[in-house]
């Protein structure tokens, strides 16, 4: 799954239209655009490596049986555990793989521990019959730009092949990949760390005895329109930065893992709470729906979103944070990593029914929905 996107194409004049939707009370005027700082981020790490670890996995393919064990395996599950499943290979493919591993999950800002992230795939179900039948498989790496034209596969004999992004090739190719939603969960946890530890999040009210509970926002079904992309691309993991302002007046992110996500133009039903009003100060939130694509390094994303939103001040009244947070991310990430999905501005706890993202690009059902207290 990817999306499309142009970086705050639009952001100001739906804000401007969202302010003028709301009650005078409840708005003040928008925060002009802040420039974060632009730091360089290695967002070319894990596609560099990722395309070694492609290579390495070909030229290991020159070995019959190793090449019969790939395949076996391949053709019998839908995702590899390509880094343990070389403790099997020839030469020393897995500590090439163990190195980039490591790798990965540094230029990511994840903990070492998080383990193998490195997954291999069969590029396409069209592809089975030709690996069944004893080709030699090419690979390639996924971490490719949306909008490319061309994919490079490598061969067990160290040759490059140029292969069409748009068109499955009829030869088959492993795709190495990076596992999404472990990637996902370990950088959520960093990426709540992080922003925990930069002040922008806080422990979540106890509810009172008088209360017994609390309102939040519940997604009753939601759908995102149906892109295309390059076949290498497999499923990624949405993710939704919910933003708003803390019951301390301080502005707070609130991250929300959606691992359901797997296609677009399927409407999913999921019954998950999105937002929690005991967190909030005012009964408007805000909420930006992201992709991980790979390359993502939560820990600077992080730093970069708090480096803005840090600037944001409680005024009374409620201010649509959206294009902070768009205009947090810097420039040299707005090339198919982190992929910003679709916005929802001024989400309130009494909305009940469909909403539209502000890009277009996706719907969701909401609903208020009462947590009782046991």
């Amino acid at each position: 799954m990817r999306h499309h996107h142009t970086r705050r194409r639009g952001v100001v004049p739906l804000i401007a239209a969202c302010l003028l939707a709301l009650p005078a009370a409840q708005t003040a005027t928008a925060l002009p655009a802040t420039e974060a700082p632009r730091t360089q981020v290695p967002s070319s790490t894990v596609t560099e490596t990722e395309n070694q670890a492609a290579r390495a996995i070909a030229t290991s393919l020159s070995d019959s049986t190793w090449r019969a064990r790939m395949r076996d395996a391949a053709l019998t599950s839908d995702e590899l555990a390509v880094t343990a499943l070389a403790g099997k290979a020839p030469g020393r493919l897995q500590a090439a793989l163990i190195r980039a591993d490591r790798r990965i999950a540094t230029a990511k800002g994840l903990d070492p521990g998080v383990g193998s992230l490195l997954r291999l795939r069969l590029g396409a179900d069209s592809m089975r019959g030709a690996l069944a039948a004893g080709a030699t498989p090419w690979v390639a790496a996924s971490a490719v730009d949306e909008d490319a034209r061309t994919v490079t596969a490598y061969d067990s004999l160290g040759r490059t092949h140029i292969l069409d992004a748009g068109a499955v090739p009829s030869h088959p190719v492993y795709i190495v990949d990076i596992d999404a939603s472990k990637a996902l969960a370990a950088g959520l946890k960093v990426l709540n760390d992080e922003l925990s530890r930069q002040g922008l999040t806080s422990p979540a009210e106890t509810p009172s005895a008088a209360t017994s509970g609390f309102w939040t926002t519940r997604i009753s079904e939601i759908r995102l329109s149906d892109d295309e992309e390059p076949w290498v691309k497999g499923d990624a993991e949405i993710y939704t930065l919910v933003t708003g302002f803390g019951l301390d007046g301080k502005v707070r992110v609130d991250p929300v893992d959606m691992p359901y996500l797997d296609n677009d133009g399927t409407t999913y039903r999921p019954n998950q709470i999105l937002v929690n009003w005991s967190n909030y100060k005012y009964n408007l939130a805000d909420a930006v729906m992201m992709e991980e694509d790979g390359s993502t390094n939560y820990r600077d994303l992080a730093k970069a979103i708090a480096a803005v939103l840090l600037t944001v001040t409680d005024q009374g009244v409620y201010v649509p944070l959206v294009n902070a947070v768009l205009d947090a991310i810097p420039d040299d990430w707005w090339t198919d990593d982190p992929d910003y999905v679709d916005s929802w501005y001024t989400l309130a706890q009494s909305d009940n029914g469909i909403r539209y993202g502000a890009r277009g690009n996706g719907w969701m059902g909401v609903q208020p929905y009462y947590v009782e207290q046991f």
